[in-house]
Order: C-alpha cells, then structure tokens, then sequence
C-alpha cells in the first residue's frame, strides 16, 4: 500500500496511490480513523506533498561503509546524528534550489523511514510498533560548506535541500533493499540497504534513547557511495526497491 499526500482544490489531503491516480482517503494515516473513499483523482490533477510534517528531521553519516572510504572516514562505532531543518522538505516533482554562491552541491540518495507513534527509548524489537512506513529521502549536502564549517547544519539546511517521497510504504522490509541514484539517466548511486553499519531499527532504538520521536518525524539512515555535485537543470533520480522514484530538477537561484 503507497500512501501519498498531497494538494488538491485549496486542501492537503491523504489517499491510496494507484497507477492510475490517487483514491481519496478521510482523515490521515497518524490518526485513528483513515477511511478510503469512492474519489479517485488523476494524477496531473494534483500537487505531490512531502508524505509527514516532521517536527525534526534526523539524518545518520557515515552509514555505509564504502561511503566512508570515499569520504576518507572511519567507520563508526555509533551512530553519527545531525538535523535538517523542516523547512528544508519539499516533495516528488519540486525544484532542489541551489543558492549560487555555494559551491559544490552534491545527491544523496536515502531511505527514510517515518515514525508514526511518539516513542521514547524505544527497543529495537519494538520500532516496527512505531514505523508508520518508508520512503525516499535525498540528503541534498553543500559539500564546500560542510567541510570549512564541521558542523553540517548549514550545509544540510538551506531551504529545498530535502527533497522526499513520493509517498510512504508500510509494507516492506527495510533491511535488504536495493537504492539507487541516477542523474541525468547515468546510474551514480547503487547499493543495498544490507550494506547498513546500523540497521534501520537500530537507528531508530538509538536516536529514541536521546530524543523523543514524534509521530511525523522523519529518520533518514545514510547515503552509500557514488555521491557526486548536481549542476543547474540536473534531474535526479532515487530509487528503492519496493517504495519508488524520488525525482527532483536542480535550479540555481
């Protein structure tokens, strides 16, 4: 099941994606009630949204072991956190906006998963308990930034620099998938999420025993290697077996 939110007639609302388009739903899936309706609507009659309204945004470096050889990293020994910005998010088909005074701006291919029920400490066996589902995140890094600063959050931060979507996935498993990054139709990114140092729940588990995830929250578990800069009028593609396509046009402000 793919549920998608998006805009339609003045609203934002929640449905069933479909092939053919979106079939309605009332209510939304972190509430109790989400009930499918008889509307369907095309998809060219409707705007994609981010598929959560995250009160935080929790990113993990260094979770592949070949892209920390290609950044010259250590592996970790625990998970390396830091935050994105809300304000960074937008959805499927919307412009990653590069400030053009940046320097280089590279992909990062993600999967994401979106917490659907506010947890604290959260044990590993019980995080499924707490997914509301999985979907696609792009890690849009100001590299040139990221290094003078060692802090990421201006690198990660800037406004468009999340693209994520199309919609959310419940039923899948996270542990073994292929992901993949395209740009421009050349494949640049392609790994599996079994190459993980830490496993989606186990992320999960960790991040709860220091913060509170809040239902909408989003925990993006790392990019593998192959990241590379994005040029004015790139397209870029994300893929993850079993969930979808992100896609995102590059514009320079």
């Amino acid at each position: 099941m793919r549920l998608v939110r998006f805009h339609c007639m003045g609203r934002n609302m929640w449905g069933h994606a479909t092939d053919e388009g979106i079939r309605y739903c009332e209510g939304s899936p972190y509430e109790g009630e989400f009930v499918p309706t008889d509307t369907e609507l095309a998809w060219e009659a409707v705007q994609i949204l981010p598929p959560c309204t995250p009160t935080k945004i929790v990113c993990v470096g260094s979770n592949y072991a070949s892209h920390c050889r290609e950044m010259g990293r250590d592996v970790p020994e625990v998970p390396k956190l830091f935050l994105k910005p809300p304000s960074a998010l937008i959805g499927h088909e919307a412009f990653i906006r590069m400030p053009g005074d940046v320097g280089r701006v590279d992909y990062e291919g993600e999967l994401a998963v979106v917490i659907g029920r506010r947890g604290h400490a959260i044990s590993e066996e019980s995080v499924n308990k707490h997914v509301l589902g999985y979907t696609i995140l792009n890690d849009v890094t100001a590299r040139d930034i990221q290094r003078s600063d060692v802090q990421f959050t201006r690198a990660k931060g800037f406004d468009t620099f999340c693209p994520i979507g199309p919609w959310l996935v419940r039923d899948v498993d996270p542990n073994d998938l292929r992901i993949s990054t395209v740009v421009n139709g050349e494949t640049r990114q392609d790994a599996r999420t079994s190459d993980m140092v830490f496993s989606p729940a186990r992320l999960v588990s960790f991040i709860s025993s220091v913060m509170t995830l809040e239902a909408g929250d989003v925990v993006s578990t790392g990019t593998p290697s192959g990241v590379a800069p994005l040029r004015n009028g790139d397209c870029v593609d994300v893929t993850i077996e079993g969930i979808g396509t992100l896609r995102n046009e590059v514009r320079v402000m």
